[in-house]
């Protein structure tokens, strides 16, 4: 056993791991310095985090099963999630794909919530295998849901298991629409837009039937390849084939229409939105409102907005537009009050805030008035914005509580 000194620290402790190249050495300082607990002395992270990658690199793998699952367990030392996923990368590297597995449940058990690093670990092993490709697609599918948006590292593992894709069709072993969609969305997610399309029609002359997802994944890659008409006929042969869109089908195909200044079939295609039952969100209607002005149509925007007034949807536009297009929200409110439209009290606070944040501080007071002559009466937050911004930054608590209460709010 080790004789340490009075003061012994995880930092020391690594430090004579380090210079072990024996195992067996190598848990003996370990448990040395496991055995200083009665004298104060603690491992934490680091240093059982070191042990169990030294474990891995030395192809000790039992070792390194047991240290991150049980010693940890018992010293209430639970590792970090860039200690997990260099874990991860190294075992995937290894080839040790079930003890990988076992450590990437062990992590979410503890709480701590999946990231682009760590799933794009679980993505590559699964990525590696015929059979197991479809559960690597399955999680790059599902990734958005939690937050988490693909990377280029996630396209770059997707697109590197082409050369297994063609494994399998060589093996005989058929692809399934999971396999090819895929390909297709890691292609299209890397601007290689072409190859994707050659995918699709190999699913076709396979008898294979793509599937939302395939086809959104297509039409995303056409927009942001500036080809939202081609993008527009693709979607028309989707319906053709009885192949229901879905909202981010809609999404994406109304966005790229927008950008390349087609409005009127951005229009006709919210149109036919609502006819399938799918209502359009702020975000789609302020991105139609957005590329009338861009291409300077003002008429047709009116036009538009008549119809989005009688539809009851004008409101959360103008908050919609507020994240980005501050300007324009402030125009859509004139327009919503010059036709005796009613403000809320959200959309008068969301358009009091960026305009403030704009710096048109002036507008944001008249706005105000306007609002407070039509009977809406502004709401804390808003008040609190306007003082702020007239006063120096550290008497706006104490200012802003005084006028609040006087105003009685």
């Amino acid at each position: 056993m080790f004789k340490w000194s009075k003061e012994i620290t995880p930092s020391q402790v690594i430090k004579l791991m380090r210079a072990e190249k024996d195992v067996e050495k190598l848990i003996l300082v370990f448990d040395s310095a496991t055995a200083e607990y009665a004298n104060g002395f603690l491992h934490d992270q680091s240093s059982f985090g070191y042990m169990v990658l030294r474990f891995v690199k030395m192809y000790c793998f039992p070792y390194a099963e047991v240290t991150g699952f049980h010693k940890m367990k018992n010293f209430d030392c639970d590792p970090t999630h860039k200690g997990y996923v260099t874990l991860l990368a190294i075992l995937v590297e290894e080839n040790q794909l079930k003890l990988a597995f076992k450590f990437y449940k062990n992590m979410r058990e503890i709480g701590l919530p999946p990231t682009v690093a760590s799933l794009n670990v679980l993505i590559k092993a699964l990525c590696r295998n015929e059979k197991t490709v479809d559960a690597g697609v399955n999680i790059l599918l599902e990734m958005p849901k939690q937050g988490c948006d693909p990377d280029s590292y996630t396209y770059g593992t997707l697109i590197s298991g082409e050369e297994l894709f063609e494994e399998m069709v060589e093996k005989d072993c058929s692809p399934t629409v999971v396999t090819y969609t895929s390909m297709i969305h890691g292609l299209c997610g890397s601007k290689n837009v072409e190859e994707a399309l050659r995918y699709l029609e190999e699913m076709k002359s396979n008898s294979i039937e793509p599937n939302v997802f395939t086809y959104s994944s297509l039409l995303d890659g056409l927009c942001k390849d500036g080809r939202a008409l081609q993008a527009m006929e693709l979607f028309e042969m989707m319906m053709a084939r009885g192949c229901r869109p879905n909202m981010v089908t809609y999404s994406t195909l109304i966005t790229g229409l927008c950008k390349e200044g087609k409005i009127q079939e951005a229009v006709e295609l919210l149109d036919r939105m609502n006819l399938q039952g799918l209502k359009p969100d702020d975000g789609l209607y302020g991105k139609v409102i957005s590329g009338f002005y861009a291409v300077s149509k003002f008429r047709e925007a009116a036009n538009f907005l008549d119809e989005m007034i009688l539809g009851g949807i004008t409101r959360i536009v103008v908050r919609g537009l507020c994240t980005s297009y501050p300007t324009r929200a402030f125009t859509l409110y004139q327009s919503m009050r010059s036709r005796g439209i009613s403000v809320e009290v959200e959309t008068l606070d969301s358009l009091v805030k960026c305009l403030c944040k704009k710096g048109e501080f002036q507008k944001a007071v008249q706005l105000v008035n306007e609002i407070v002559a039509d009977g809406c009466i502004p709401n804390k937050g808003t008040w609190k914005v306007l003082i702020g911004h007239t006063l120096d930054k550290t008497m706006v608590g104490e200012a802003s509580e005084y006028l609040l209460r006087d105003l009685g709010i």
